[in-house]
């Protein structure tokens, strides 16, 4: 079980900094937050991938990756932008 979850939260490490390279703009985003948001971004990606019965690892990956640059664009437009304090 510690196996399984240790590399659910590598993965998702590995996926949200791929899924941060490739979105375009500056991320204010923490480390936890892009872990997070890369093992959802997989969870979504393989899911999709099941679905269209796709079986190459290579383009599982790429699915998860897009899937959490989706999931960074929805998280920024979510958390919008902050009002400074003057």
């Amino acid at each position: 079980m510690f196996d399984g979850l240790l590399m659910y939260i590598v993965g998702g490490a590995v996926i949200g900094i791929l899924a941060r390279f490739f979105k375009p703009g500056a991320d204010p985003v923490g480390w936890i937050m892009t872990i997070l948001l890369g093992a959802l971004g997989a969870a979504a990606g393989g899911y999709i991938a099941g679905m269209l019965n796709v079986t190459n690892r290579m383009v599982v990956w790429a699915i998860a990756i897009v899937a959490a640059i989706v999931l960074l664009f929805l998280w920024e437009a979510v958390r919008g932008k902050k009002p400074r304090a003057a």
